[in-house]
């Protein structure tokens, strides 16, 4: 059976005998890197009945083998017009229809459309450049502990750390000059805040295709050895690499500087695991995938059945929005033992931090790497690196597609 886009999106379960749960969110309780206790407890069963903000009846997908299946198989659609929200969104409510993906989102699109623009990116990302990049994410992450430490020694880890070193390397990857940068890390964070009006939303989306339309006039100008000038010379038109410059500019800023704020917060309320990184470095690229299991800061994508589908024997209807929750896939027992311990020495491959299937993170490499420098060069800096509030203190990002710390005070003993 297949999709019809114009039928009607709310479904009904005949063999239903109670109303089904809505997406639990609220992590006000309990460990701030633990999921919503409420998602932990529905987690019996890998793939569940869940009611949608519009009243759409569709599914939720907690366990790891499940929300695999969902993310790899092309009978399920990105299409952003065929998605249910899970939760409702200010300035959206009553909202049963999502638009469109805007001109070069390619993450609201399925094949053969979104294999256009995955071939093109892909093939940009050259080993050479990734190996550039590498090399500039040592230089930056010392110039900002250098600035840290000048600043010292109590800062928000957020502004002078976890922010500057992968709006630095998404410059670098882009072309954008840094001076830029406060241009559009405003935009991006409205984009990403799920408490922003509609309105707000909508504006800072205005702004920033602004910006990168001149940044893309530029290049055309007078091309550099960066990827959106090579963009210039393929196929796209002048909108959709706006569009792809956006998104890889929100991507590859918001994701990785929730991940160090977030995973330094984790680091240091764990100091048995910060011990062993400190002892042993080599350990850092180990770390960072128990990091991303464990944070899982990138959830839930969203996915809508195209045809009739069955996944861990339960039939998900043409139609029909499956919600994959990431942290919880990621917490799954099956899969990882004793999920909810972070564990340094653990083998976090298979986790999903990044996606999976034909959608998975273009730029998850340099992520890694980011990650993979940044950790251990800021605890080998500031040994006694802590906390400057209590833990409970730490403002989270609890209403932001991207979770993470809003800001994260830290002090050390200067010497």
């Amino acid at each position: 059976m297949s999709y019809d886009p114009t039928a009607p999106g709310t479904t009904t379960d005949d063999t239903a005998t109670e109303e089904p749960p809505t997406l639990p969110t609220d992590r006000h309780t309990g460990c701030p890197f633990d999921p919503p206790a409420e998602l932990t407890a529905l987690s019996d069963q890998p793939i569940r009945r869940m009611r949608y903000a519009d009243g759409h009846l569709g599914w939720l997908a907690t366990g790891h083998a499940a929300a695999r299946a969902v993310l790899s198989d092309p009978r399920f659609s990105s299409r952003y017009e065929f998605l249910h929200l899970p939760v409702p969104m200010p300035g959206l409510e009553g909202v049963t229809e999502m638009p469109p993906a805007p001109v070069g989102d390619f993450l609201g699109l399925d094949a053969p459309e979104h294999t256009r623009f995955r071939r093109l990116l892909t093939g940009n990302f050259t080993v050479r450049r990734m190996r550039r990049l590498s090399e500039r994410v040592e230089q930056f992450t010392h110039e900002c502990l250098d600035a840290m430490e000048q600043a010292g020694p109590t800062v928000d880890l957020v502004e002078a750390f976890a922010r500057p070193v992968p709006a630095l390397m998404i410059c670098e990857l882009l072309g954008v000059p840094y001076a830029d940068r406060d241009r559009f890390q405003g935009h991006v964070a409205t984009l990403f805040d799920q408490s922003a009006e509609a309105e707000a939303k909508g504006e800072a989306f205005t702004a920033l295709g602004r910006f990168l339309g001149e940044l893309v006039a530029a290049k055309r100008a007078e091309p550099t050895d960066d990827l959106l000038s090579d963009l210039t010379s393929s196929d796209l038109t002048e909108e959709e690499l706006i569009g792809v410059g956006g998104v890889l500019l929100a991507a590859g800023l918001d994701t990785t500087a929730n991940m160090l704020g977030l995973g330094t917060f984790a680091l240091l309320s764990n100091p048995g695991q910060l011990a062993a990184l400190r002892a042993d470095p080599d350990l850092a690229e180990q770390t960072v995938e128990e990091l991303l299991r464990y944070l899982s800061v990138a959830d839930p994508i969203l996915r809508s059945a195209l045809e009739d589908v069955e996944v861990e024997g339960q039939l998900i209807k043409a139609g029909e929005t499956v919600t994959v929750s990431v942290q919880a896939a990621d917490r799954d027992p099956h899969k990882f033992p004793d999920p909810d311990r972070l564990d340094i020495h653990r083998k976090a491959t298979g986790h999903l931090a990044f996606g999976h299937g034909a959608h998975q993170c273009l730029g998850q490499q340099l992520a890694r790497v980011e990650m993979a420098v940044a950790f251990p060069a800021l605890f080998a800096r500031f040994p006694t690196l802590r906390l400057a509030v209590p833990p409970q203190e730490v403002p989270l990002r609890e209403r932001a597609n991207i979770y993470g710390v809003v800001s994260l005070p830290v002090t050390w003993v200067k010497e």
